[in-house]
């Protein structure tokens, strides 16, 4: 994972198995409390490809831990952490994270891919939002008339 090559996002939705969850959690509790980084970054990255919101989180923290003790990878988990957040629904800090990439590598294509998605689902559930509160002021608006008309009588 460290050669440079960033997946697309799409591999993320891909979660490991149990076994290999398991297997990378075990590799970094026998490291601990001095866990080499590369192991860290391979059980970050195998929670933040979960299903499971929970481990997703503390995959997210693990990276974080790594991008402020390693420079050198800066650009990875600049780019696991957008996945991360991005999994979570906070397309916020996923969309900070990815355009702080961007910054440093404005062609890069998984990180252009990935701001694309997250610009996706900001712009349909913003619809879906829309639609919702557009409904309720809808039944608000009869509610009012029908007050309204009972009023008058």
């Amino acid at each position: 994972m460290g050669d440079g090559y960033l997946p697309y996002a799409a591999d993320a939705e891909q979660s490991l198995s149990a076994d290999e969850l398991l297997v990378l959690q075990r590799q970094y509790e026998r490291e601990l409390p001095q866990a080499r980084i590369q192991t860290k970054f391979n059980y970050a990255w195998g929670l933040i490809k979960s299903p499971n919101k929970r481990e997703q989180r503390l995959g997210v923290s693990l990276m974080h831990d790594i991008y402020n003790e390693k420079a050198e990878r800066k650009r990875e988990c600049l780019y696991y952490l957008g996945i991360g957040y991005y999994k979570m629904g906070e397309y916020g800090n996923a969309r900070v994270h990815i355009e702080q990439l961007l910054a440093l590598e404005p062609n890069n294509a998984q990180a252009r891919s990935l701001r694309e998605l997250i610009d996706e689902k900001v712009a349909r559930d913003g619809m879906i939002g829309l639609a919702v509160s557009g409904g309720a002021v809808a039944l608000l608006g009869i509610v009012a008339a029908a007050l309204f008309k009972k009023r008058s009588k």
